[in-house]
C-alpha cells in the first residue's frame, strides 16, 4: 500500500517530456509550438500575420529542483508520510522551487532588449507576461507567423511556421500565445426542453417542470445534518461576467437560506459587461451556492477568452491561495497534443498548496480520439455527468444513469499525451474500454440534466451539462474542507489520489453511487464512424468515473474526525446561556467537541461549529465518564 501511495503523484512528473534543449552557446530550441494539426490536416498558409499586430505572450520558465518537487508532491499525498497534507504557501514554493532571481532578471532583460514590453511578473518566477509586435516576436523567436483557415470553425488562426528558438542561456519552458488555434470557451450549458414526468410515476427535482434547484442537490447527495461549507471560499474560473440580480433571484426562487458573498476578481482587466449569453458563469455560481450554502464567499476570477488569459486566471487563483476548491467549466479544444505546459505547472502548484481543482469533462460524448481532445490533465479532477431520479420531488436519492453526452475517454494518442498516473494504475479497464497506459477520464460525476437556471438579466430556463456537475463537486469539497477545519486538519487538496484509493478499496460502495446504467454516445460532425460509445459498468468507467458522492460517507472517508471526542456538555454558569466569564451561543442539545489541541467546539442547531474559550475549569460528561477541562 505504501509503495502504491508513494507513486501516486510521482507518476505525474511529465517535465522530462517537455523540457527545452539548451546548447552550450546559449541557443535553445523550444519544441511543441507548431500545431500538429497543420501537418496532419495539410493546412496551407493564407499569408503572413501583419507585422504591426501586437500579441500577448506568457514566457514560462521551468521549476527549479524538479526532482525534489516531485518527491515532495508524492509525500504530501502519502498518508504514511510525515509530510502528508503539510501544504506549502506560494512564497514557500517560490523560495524552494522557483527559478532564481538572477535567471528571472536575465530573461526580463533579454525580453526588453528584443523589443518586448514587460506586462506582469510573478513571485515564483515561473511566468513572465510580455507584449510585442509580430515583427519583434518573429525576430526574437526566429519564426514566421503564418495565418491559416481554421479546420472546424469559421475563422482564421495564426501559428509559427517552425519551432521557435532563442539565443538565451537561461532555459525556457514554454511560450503560451504563439498560436490561437485553440481558444478557451465554455463547455455549455445546453438549454433543454424538459417536460414534467407523466402521472407522477418518477419524480425529479422540486423546481419548475420537475427541474432541480436549490436544496434538491443536497437532498440527493448529502442528506441530513451535513456540513454546509461554512467559512469556506470557492473559486470559479470565468471568461464572462454575471448579473448579481440573477444570483439573488435564484437564491430567492429556490428557497436557499444563505448570505454567500459573490466577489468579482478581475484578471488582466477582467470582463467589462456580461455577454449576451452568460448562462455558464451564472450556472457555476448558482450550483456552488446550492451545494454549499454556508460558503463565506464565491470568488469569480474573470478574464477574456484568450489562451494567455486562461493561464493568467489560473495563476491568480494560485497566487491568491484563498479558495481551497476551484471550478472550471471553460475548456480548450486541443486539436493537437492536449497539453498546456504552463497551465500544468499551475495545476501542480494547486496540488502542492492543498487546493482542489475541478474541470468539466465536456458535453459532446466520448472523446474524439485524436480529432479533438477535451480535458484530460492528470493534475485535475475531471467531472462527468449523470441523470438523477429522486423518490419524491426534491427528495432522497433513488437512482442515476449516465447523462447521454457526458464527456470522457482516453488521453489523445498524439505527441504529448498524458501517460496513466500512478493513482489510476490498478483500475480494471477490461470492461470499460479504458487504457492501462494512458490517462483515463472522467474521475467522478454528478447531476448534469434538468437544472433550473436564472441568467441573462432575469431569464429563467432549464439547462443540462457537465458545467453544472463541476461546481457541484467543488461545493461538495467545501463540505469536506469545512469538516477539516472543524477537525483542525489541513484541507484535502488534490482529490484524485484519495478518490482512487477509496474506489479501489473495500469502502467504495459505501462512499459512491456506482453508476451502472446508460451510455454516452456521440458522432459529432461525422468525425467518428461508427460512433464512439462510453458504457457505464460496475466500478470505474469512462462515462462517470467512480460515480457520484454518497453523502457524509464520502465526506468522512476523505476527512475523518481524527483525534476528536464528541461529548455532552455539563456546565454551571450563572445563566442558561452563559459561561463563567463570557456569553456563548445557546446549546440546542448541549453537544460539543474536544479538539486535539484542547479547544471546545460548540455546535448549535442549524449552524456550524463555533469556538469557546474556557476561562475556568469546566466539567463535561463523555462516554468514558466525567472529565474536567480548562486552563
Amino acid at each position: 500500500m505504501t509503495n502504491k501511495l508513494s507513486g501516486m503523484i510521482a507518476g505525474l512528473a511529465l517535465f522530462a517530456l517537455l523540457t527545452t534543449s539548451v546548447q552550450a552557446a546559449g541557443m535553445q530550441s523550444l519544441p511543441g509550438h507548431v500545431p500538429a494539426a497543420v501537418a496532419r490536416l495539410n493546412l496551407q498558409p493564407l499569408g503572413r500575420l501583419a507585422a504591426t499586430n501586437r500579441l500577448y505572450l506568457l514566457i514560462g520558465l521551468p521549476l527549479r529542483n524538479q526532482v525534489a518537487f516531485s518527491n515532495l508532491m508524492s509525500q504530501l499525498y502519502n498518508p504514511t508520510s510525515r509530510q502528508y497534507h503539510h501544504w506549502l504557501t506560494p512564497a514557500q514554493i517560490a523560495q524552494r522551487f522557483g527559478p532564481t532571481e538572477q535567471d528571472y532578471q536575465t530573461v526580463i532583460a533579454w525580453a526588453k532588449t528584443n523589443g518586448l514590453m514587460i506586462v506582469a511578473t510573478h513571485e515564483d518566477h515561473t511566468l513572465l507576461r510580455v507584449q510585442g509586435s509580430v515583427a519583434d516576436i518573429e525576430n526574437v523567436f526566429h519564426v514566421k507567423m503564418q495565418v491559416y483557415q481554421h479546420p472546424t470553425e469559421a475563422r482564421t488562426f495564426y501559428a509559427p511556421d517552425v519551432e521557435p528558438s532563442v539565443d538565451l542561456s537561461v532555459p525556457l519552458f514554454h511560450i503560451t500565445g504563439l498560436d490561437n488555434l485553440d481558444i478557451p470557451h465554455p463547455v455549455g450549458p445546453k438549454r433543454t426542453q424538459h417536460r414534467p414526468v407523466p402521472n407522477a410515476v418518477v419524480y425529479m427535482g422540486s423546481g419548475p417542470t420537475n427541474s432541480y434547484w436549490g436544496n434538491d442537490f443536497r437532498a440527493a447527495y448529502v442528506p441530513g445534518n451535513s456540513p454546509t461549507g461554512f467559512g469556506q471560499s470557492l473559486g470559479i474560473l470565468a471568461m464572462d461576467d454575471y448579473y448579481s440580480s440573477d444570483i439573488a433571484s435564484y437564491i430567492s426562487q429556490s428557497g436557499i437560506s444563505t448570505s454567500v458573498a459573490v466577489v468579482r476578481i478581475p484578471v488582466d482587466g477582467g470582463v467589462q459587461n456580461p455577454s449576451a449569453d452568460n448562462d455558464e458563469i451564472s450556472l457555476d455560481i448558482e450550483m456552488a451556492i446550492a451545494m454549499a450554502p454556508g460558503l463565506a464567499e464565491v470568488r469569480v476570477y474573470e478574464g477574456s477568452t484568450d489562451i494567455t488569459k486562461y493561464v493568467d486566471i489560473l495563476k491568480q487563483m494560485q497566487e491568491d491561495n484563498i479558495a481551497d476548491q476551484l471550478s472550471s467549466s471553460i475548456v480548450v479544444e486541443e486539436l493537437d497534443t492536449g497539453l498546456n505546459p504552463n497551465a500544468d505547472v499551475v495545476y501542480q502548484e494547486f496540488a502542492i498548496q492543498g487546493q482542489s481543482f475541478f474541470q468539466a469533462s465536456g458535453d459532446y460524448g466520448p472523446y474524439y480520439q485524436g480529432v479533438l481532445q477535451w480535458a484530460d490533465d492528470p493534475y485535475v479532477t475531471i467531472v462527468g455527468g449523470t441523470t438523477l431520479t429522486d423518490l419524491s420531488p426534491g427528495g432522497s436519492y433513488a437512482s442515476e444513469n449516465v447523462w447521454p453526452t457526458s464527456g470522457g475517454g482516453v488521453s489523445s494518442n498524439y505527441l504529448g499525451n498524458y501517460p496513466i498516473p500512478g493513482w489510476q494504475q490498478g483500475v480494471s479497464m477490461v470492461f470499460n474500454g479504458g487504457s492501462t497506459t494512458m490517462r483515463d477520464v472522467p474521475d467522478v460525476a454528478m447531476l448534469a440534466q434538468a437544472i433550473y437556471l436564472v441568467s441573462n438579466n432575469g431569464s429563467n430556463t432549464i439547462v443540462s451539462g457537465t458545467s453544472a456537475a463541476t461546481p457541484l463537486w467543488a461545493g461538495f469539497t467545501a463540505l469536506v474542507n469545512q469538516q477539516a477545519v472543524a477537525n483542525e486538519q489541513p484541507t484535502v487538496g488534490f482529490l484524485n489520489p484519495a478518490l482512487y484509493a477509496i474506489g479501489l478499496g473495500p469502502n467504495y460502495k459505501n462512499c459512491f453511487h456506482d453508476i451502472t446504467n446508460g451510455v454516452s454516445l456521440n458522432n459529432p460532425n461525422g468525425f467518428n464512424n461508427p460512433p464512439l460509445v462510453n458504457k457505464s459498468v460496475i466500478g470505474y468507467d469512462l462515462a462517470t468515473g467512480w460515480g457520484t458522492p454518497n453523502g457524509t460517507n464520502l465526506i468522512n472517508a476523505l476527512m475523518p474526525y481524527t483525534g476528536a471526542i464528541w461529548v455532552d456538555f455539563n456546565y454551571s454558569g450563572s445563566t442558561q446561556n452563559g459561561s463563567y466569564d463570557a456569553p456563548f451561543s445557546t446549546l440546542a442539545q448541549g453537544v460539543s467537541k474536544v479538539s486535539p489541541n484542547g479547544n471546545i467546539w460548540i455546535r448549535t442547531a442549524g449552524s456550524s461549529p463555533e469556538t469557546m474559550t474556557i476561562a475556568k475549569p469546566m466539567t463535561i460528561r463523555a462516554a468514558n465518564g466525567p472529565a474536567t477541562i480548562g486552563n
